[in-house]
């Protein structure tokens, strides 16, 4: 089953031409490509979300939506390229009276990078694996994709491959433009190629951390876009925790045992002013009897899960709180210390711990929460539970700084597909932390823009003709203009 080295090189060849055919398509002919592999998922879904069951422990709900995010993402992104926002362009006319001096006439516009290698995730078996963000966004692009699957559901992925290959066939998309490879051979041998230009990945810090090394490595470094861990921490001020204390806990205790734990929004981390007359541990223990429970994703992740709770369980000045057990499908565990002894030992709000376990860190009244929070690591997110009137601009720009989307009095674990979607962070969160694995954004990575200077009208590309023969959105002489906005109506 694992692609050899010589299967992986075809692939990649096969893949560039697709790509030279694919980069200058009209955008309705992409998005037609787009919505094809949409619609194939829809009309396999059932067998899809049977194979998923199989192989991940995951129920059918959270399956189904999965998929369907997935598919939504997909035609999301059709209408983002046929209005052409993904190509940001610009064009700025001749000028003789510029500010600076003469200026030359000036278009710019986003073209795709070629082809994108992406390594599935274990814990997101549609959303981000064979036929999620990574995949969606580069194909958007315009580029070509070699898929790196995750080996956790198998079979899953290389039926969702197929899937994927019929689709484009069927709707006229050059032969590579995406195929699927498997082992860790194919996964080095993907970094390592020439023709490679991009990897998109999804994983652990040690595991995206040597890609992203190699990545560097190379006689011509390329983009590595790396999800590689995050813990995700909660603060919550004393008038909030004064205010609605109970319904703080039970959303912590929602949030991070969704999904047994295995999101990387799932908030590891809750400063709270807890009174000694506070019942946490009580009401804490209550509300996470009545989760459900299931087997972890893999034998290997749990490996990782048992060794990370224990490292923080053993630490000094740390005690259980809620203990869960070692049984199969493990009941969640909470941990808890003080402000003081993180403020020792700031290495305990680095350690990850992936499934049902978190650590809630006790803070004195007046503590300074920006001190606490200048002990992190980059996140994905971070989390403030407060009131409205309270001055909180210290804490929050503190964090600000370490993470790439801040939550107001909710919880993280919702990760929306949209425009403003900002999942990315400082490292080790990720690994190019201005960029965004989720949302139309996400298109951008796989793209670079390029300028022509003086051109000549016929030399030019479609997006940055004068009569606008796509009807794509662009910025004129620093004005907007909306797609359809035909250049005689200026």
């Amino acid at each position: 089953m694992k692609s050899t080295p010589e299967q992986v090189e075809q692939q990649i060849l096969a893949a560039h031409a697709a790509y030279e055919i694919a980069r200058d398509v009209e955008p309705d002919v992409r998005g037609s490509w787009l919505e094809a592999i949409a619609s194939a998922l829809e009309a396999n879904a059932d067998e899809l979300v049977r194979l998923g069951a199989q192989e991940t422990h995951l129920d059918e709900g959270r399956l189904r939506f999965e998929l369907k995010r997935s598919v939504f993402q997909l035609r999301l992104f059709r209408s983002e390229i046929i209005a052409g926002e993904h190509l940001d362009a610009v064009i700025d006319h001749a000028d003789p009276d510029w500010g600076m001096g003469p200026r030359p006439d000036l278009r710019k516009v986003n073209v795709p990078l070629g082809v994108v290698g992406v390594f599935g995730a274990s814990n997101f078996p549609f959303a981000f694996s064979v036929m999620g963000g990574d995949t969606a966004s580069a194909l958007a692009a315009g580029c070509a994709v070699v898929h790196k699957i995750h080996e956790g559901h198998l079979q899953l992925a290389l039926r969702t491959a197929a899937i994927v290959e019929e689709a484009l066939a069927a709707a006229g998309a050059p032969q590579g433009l995406f195929s699927a490879v498997v082992g860790r051979q194919a996964a080095e041998a993907l970094v390592d190629h020439p023709l490679t230009k991009a990897i998109g990945f999804t994983g652990s810090t040690a595991g995206g951390r040597a890609l992203f090394d190699r990545a560097c490595r190379r006689p011509t470094p390329i983009p590595f876009y790396g999800e590689l861990g995050s813990i995700n921490p909660v603060f919550v001020t004393e008038q909030a925790w004064a205010a609605r204390r109970e319904a703080i806990l039970s959303g912590y205790a929602a949030s991070f045992s969704a999904g047994m734990g295995q999101f990387c929004t799932k908030p590891g981390l809750l400063f709270a002013p807890v009174h000694d007359s506070d019942d946490v541990a009580g009401f804490l223990q209550q509300e996470l009897d009545a989760k459900s429970v299931a087997p972890l994703l893999s034998p290997k992740l749990r490996e990782g899960f048992d060794a990370a709770l224990e490292n923080v369980r053993s630490a000094d000045g740390v005690h259980v709180l809620v203990p869960g057990d070692g049984s199969e499908a493990p009941r969640p565990t909470v941990l808890a210390t003080t402000a003081e002894t993180v403020l020792a030992q700031p290495e305990l709000l680095e350690q990850e711990m992936f499934g049902p376990a978190t650590l809630l860190i006790r803070y004195r009244p007046g503590t300074n929460l920006a001190e606490l929070a200048g002990l992190l690591e980059g996140q994905l997110t971070a989390t403030v539970h407060g009131e409205p009137e309270e001055q909180l601009n210290d804490l929050l720009t503190v964090l600000r700084e370490r993470s790439g989307r801040l939550v107001w009095n909710a919880w993280p674990t919702g990760v929306s597909v949209t425009y403003a979607q900002q999942h990315g962070g400082p490292y080790p969160a990720t690994t190019a932390a201005s960029t965004t694995s989720v949302g139309t954004a996400a298109i951008g990575r796989f793209m670079r823009p390029v300028a022509y200077d003086s051109f000549a009208a016929e030399q030019l590309p479609p997006a940055l003709r004068e009569d606008n023969p796509w009807n794509i959105a662009r910025r004129v002489d620093g004005i907007h203009e909306p797609a359809g906005q035909k250049a005689e109506a200026r």
